[in-house]
């Protein structure tokens, strides 16, 4: 063993994140789990597993989150001293989940329970991130396989966590040095893609009633607010609304069309503001609604502003108000300072902190099939992103030019695909500078528009689904598969000793 384990552990979390998006170099995981695992096996003690637990959990987070540093350089004269520590200080509370899986390891008996052991709190870990200090599911395992419909299917019956089980487990097989358990693991990755091709086998018809227009202005983060910048880029969704929206009535005369703009596309409160909406009423095709991402504000009996939103609202074709949808998962010291303001770190412009909505809903408009709005990283939580009413579709609008041309956008994406198969519901992303996609029930993307780009893209909004067996049960069935694992590591001795010795 290495004479610096703890050294060795950041090192295999940190290219461990290689499986991640947008690389997806999965079999990379065949390395550093079963090396991580052999690690844990020679801890002398239980704090020496938790040294080797933050470590690993460290190293894999700051490589995966790296791209937090690019929200910086929208402000760099002011923020130039967090470049070094932002994404290790991120990495610091969300390796403190790594602890759970890397005790359960080392106090499991070395073999396929320490196996069984790591995989069940590795999972169980990931969950718990999901919603301890409001939340951060971010690069879960799972998402390692997003680079494809096919692999993702499981993830209608088990979500992204059993992905993550699933993954973990075959992983870390090697850690046993036997054949049987290398051809085991074939077998399930066999199954697994096996079980995906059935589910892929037929394509899912269009209906051709709803047309989309996905409209993606590639506004720069460090040009959207500032004053002689705002009725440019308007008039550019202005411009690009009516392109896209002539050539599309024109082959689809009949066709219900919606266009859509990513979140805080209009620099102008659409909520409030009746000459812009008229604006958009006269750029928009016949027979269309507009959707787009605004900021929403009310003003107190004293004329002094009160709250603020991040919103979705619609716009009919006379200029009209339809609807609008309130972000309710906010970004913390983005969209609101936690800890009563204690860290003064306020990336969003403006002094005041937004207001949540309601949380997830279905909405009904007028000829359009009802939709479950998701602003920004609300998509990323697997389970909470349909409402009491389930939708005819699932619509993520974003802002991603904080993060650059970097993994952020691309580890975004993947979180929206996995909730289209999960949910058994088509998917619409629209994002500021991209990557914007259609996405139908089973992750199949039927379109796209690439990270930087700028123009639109127009698609037939995808049928729904039969409801998923996720969609039923949710994360009951994930957590139920990782405590089976783990109980399992700990209670069930059948034929341990014998494959003990075959190891």
């Amino acid at each position: 063993m290495t004479r610096h384990p703890a050294v060795a552990a950041l090192g295999l979390g940190a290219a461990s994140a290689l499986a991640l998006p947008p690389v997806h170099a999965v079999p990379v995981l065949l390395v550093t789990l079963p090396a991580f695992l052999g690690l844990l096996g020679a801890a002398k003690n239980a704090r020496a597993a938790l040294v080797l637990g933050l470590g690993f959990g460290w190293g894999h987070h700051i490589l995966g989150t790296y791209w937090v540093t690019h929200a910086l350089f929208t402000d760099l004269a002011r923020w130039w001293w967090l470049v070094p520590v932002a994404a290790p200080g991120l990495a610091v509370p969300l390796a403190v989940f790594s602890l759970l899986p890397a005790l359960a390891a080392w106090g499991a008996p070395a073999g396929w329970r320490r196996v069984l052991a790591f995989s069940g709190a590795w999972v169980l870990a990931e969950m718990l991130r999901g919603v301890i200090f409001t939340g951060f599911p971010w690069n879960l395992l799972g998402t390692v396989w997003a680079f494809s419909a096919l692999p993702l299917q499981p993830a209608a019956l088990v979500g992204v966590h059993g992905l993550s089980l699933l993954t973990v487990l075959i992983a870390c097989l090697p850690a046993l040095r036997s054949w049987r358990w290398g051809a085991l693991g074939v077998v399930l990755l066999a199954g697994w893609m096996g079980f995906g091709a059935w589910r892929l086998a037929d394509a899912e018809p269009a209906l051709e009633e709803t047309r989309l227009i996905l409209v993606q202005g590639n506004v720069a983060q460090d040009l959207k607010w500032q004053e002689d910048q705002r009725l440019p880029i308007f008039q550019r969704y202005l411009r690009l609304t009516e392109e896209a929206g002539r050539a599309a009535h024109e082959a689809h005369p009949h066709a219900r069309i919606v266009v859509i703009w990513p979140e805080t596309a209009s620099p102008f409160l659409l909520a409030q503001d009746e000459q812009a909406r008229r604006a958009i009423a006269a750029a928009l095709p016949p027979n269309a609604v507009l959707l787009a991402g605004t900021v929403r504000a009310d003003w107190g009996a004293d004329g002094r502003l009160a709250r603020v939103y991040n919103s979705l609202v619609g716009v009919g074709p006379d200029g009209g108000l339809l609807t609008v949808f309130d972000k309710a998962h906010l970004v913390p010291f983005g969209e609101y300072m936690p800890l009563g303001g204690l860290l003064p770190i306020r990336m969003v412009t403006g002094g005041m902190d937004f207001t949540p909505g309601p949380g997830p809903v279905s909405i009904s408009l007028p000829g359009i099939p009802a939709f479950s709005p998701l602003i920004c990283y609300e998509v990323i939580f697997p389970g909470q992103v349909v409402g009491a009413e389930r939708p005819a579709w699932l619509l993520n609008v974003t802002n991603d030019a904080w993060f650059g041309h970097s993994a952020g956008p691309y580890q975004h994406l993947a979180s929206a695909r996995l909730r289209a198969v999960e949910e058994g519901l088509p998917m619409v992303r629209v994002a500021q500078t991209g990557i914007s996609a259609v996405f139908d029930a089973r992750g199949r993307a039927l379109g796209r528009l690439g990270l930087g780009g700028t123009g639109s893209l127009t698609a037939w909004l995808p049928p729904v689904a039969v409801p998923t067996i996720f969609s039923w049960l949710g994360l009951l069935i994930p957590g139920f598969f990782a405590m089976i694992a783990l109980l399992a590591s700990k209670f069930w001795r059948g034929h341990y000793k014998s494959m003990q010795e075959q190891n």
